[in-house]
């Protein structure tokens, strides 16, 4: 029979797994959630230091119960922080867990604390400076629980409904600052163990980002592809036993069973989906190499229009080809030189969520560049963002300008995801969009898109109606993320003229 042995997260306990534990229950598999010391378990020796090793100690004692009775297939679940405690205890118990389900918490290693897994920088310089601050003291104390408007900080509350929250938010408890600072311990032992990831779309990329991580040569998403590990999304925030028990209930019953979608390891034999043809057949045009960037000439002397293509992100910096020559971005380009304009294609230093300063840099850099060549006229460019490069358009909506004539997004991140931890910086098209004034946007938009990504545009979209932004929206019918390479459509084929034709016009006119 199938135990699932259940461990919450940061300043939370056994309680918020009721209704998911009924549900398992009721479907035939035995449940155990465990209580952590200090968090809905026993408190810590007087004067004692609650720490990582205490959570594992916690969770080990469950897995040894449970495990001395026969017949038993134990189901390894880690929410959030949980995930810390539960490799722990696995790499101690390798021989006898069937399975660890990562429940939207990333992958611990050995020697890293906790802490180093929190999405939000701020909140991590925060905990690191009160434990620094207190000293020895401080290191045993608490972290308090966040306030009610605060757990957006630690990963976003879709999907929650103001019962739930309220719930969450009067059950909290604080968290011991040793089990967030206290670098975890591995043997290795635990690399045996199967493992099944459940993604919630709401708080962070799906399987289809990942697969393109994999693709553009990721080195931890293609570890996972290479071990077969199978994914699983929950359409929701990062408190799905909150928000959708039932169905959480159910994907943790097809994880134990070892269903789940497994991504495609990267082959030779198999050209990745970034690499695959421009939908349309665009003719070769003059292509000119300088530094970081790529500018594909018109005919005739000039000056000419420009168009700055920005590639999304984050693309592993080992990356080959690295992105100004992938297809989506040379097709647009040669596409607007074959129409007068000279097309930009660029790499920029966008290889980690935390790269935002460095790369926007390289955007503004090139940009200046490319006004600054004689063939460009520098009273008439436009700047064209994809998927992950989306953050940066705020520097563009932020006082353009009056050489900007354009900005245009494709399948674009236009907020900072939750899981991002970065939702306190300038990086945030939303926010941004009121001091556009009357810039044109053109906005591209993949009716397939996924959740997460799709949120951001709406919020974008929601703003633009309030602030009375200059915003047109062009819909890829039946699009997904990549349309360009993915799906070579008659609608995709017409969004892209549409597009194109609609940043030429505010170019030219």
């Amino acid at each position: 029979m199938t135990i699932f042995i259940l461990v919450a997260g940061a300043f939370t306990g056994p309680h918020v797994w009721r209704d998911t534990a009924a549900r398992l229950t009721a479907d035939g598999a035995e449940v155990r959630t465990v209580a952590l010391t200090g968090l809905g378990g026993r408190h810590g020796e007087p004067g004692g230091t609650v720490d990582l090793e205490t959570h594992v100690a916690d969770v080990l004692a469950v897995i040894d119960a449970v495990a001395a009775e026969a017949g038993r297939e134990i189901v390894l679940v880690g929410h959030d922080y949980g995930i810390h405690p539960v490799i722990g205890a696995a790499d101690r118990r390798a021989g006898t867990i069937a399975r660890i389900v990562h429940l939207d918490a990333g992958m611990p290693r050995d020697g890293v604390p906790a802490l180093a897994a929190v999405p939000d920088q701020r909140l991590r310089d925060e905990v690191a400076e009160r434990a620094a601050g207190g000293g020895e003291r401080e290191a045993g104390g608490e972290l308090p629980p966040p306030a009610r408007d605060g757990w957006s900080r630690w990963g976003s509350t879709a999907g929650l409904s103001d019962a739930a929250l309220d719930g969450l938010t009067a059950l909290a408890a604080p968290q011991p600052l040793g089990t967030l600072l206290q670098p975890l311990r591995l043997t290795g032992a635990v690399a045996e163990v199967p493992v099944t990831g459940v993604l919630c779309t709401g708080n962070g990329p799906g399987v289809e980002v990942l697969q393109i991580l994999v693709d553009v040569g990721d080195p931890a998403v293609r570890a996972l592809a290479d071990a077969k590990v199978p994914f699983f999304e929950l359409p929701t925030g990062h408190w799905p036993m909150l928000s959708c028990p039932a169905a959480l209930a159910e994907t943790l019953i097809e994880a134990a069973a070892g269903g789940g979608h497994r991504l495609t390891a990267a082959d030779a034999a198999r050209t990745p989906a970034h690499l695959r043809p421009f939908l349309l057949d665009v003719p070769e045009r003059p292509r000119e190499r300088a530094g970081n960037t790529d500018l594909y000439l018109p005919d005739g002397p000039g000056p000419h229009p420009a168009v700055v293509f920005v590639h999304g992100g984050p693309v592993p910096a080992g990356a080959r080809p690295t992105p100004r020559d992938w297809p989506t971005l040379t097709g647009y380009a040669r596409l607007v030189a074959g129409q007068g304009v000279v097309g930009v294609t660029l790499d920029h230093r966008l290889h980690a969520v935390t790269d935002y300063e460095v790369a926007a840099a390289d955007v503004a850099d090139a940009v200046e560049r490319v006004r600054a060549d004689p063939r460009v006229d520098a009273d008439r460019v436009a700047v064209w963002f994809f998927s992950g490069g989306g953050p940066i358009v705020a520097d563009w909506l932020t006082n353009p300008p009056a050489w900007l004539r354009c900005v245009a997004a494709n399948y674009p991140i236009l907020a900072p995801l939750p899981s991002w931890g970065l939702g306190g910086s300038r990086f945030h098209p939303v926010r941004a969009l009121s001091r556009a004034g009357r810039l044109p946007v053109v906005l591209v938009r993949a009716e397939r898109e996924s959740a997460d990504i799709a949120a951001t545009v709406e919020e974008f979209l929601a703003e633009a109606a309030r602030c009375g932004a200059n915003v047109e929206v062009i819909d890829v019918p039946e699009g997904r993320h990549g349309f360009e390479t993915l799906d070579p459509t008659d609608g995709a084929r017409e969004a892209v003229h549409r597009a194109v034709g609609a940043v030429l016009a505010r170019l030219k006119g």
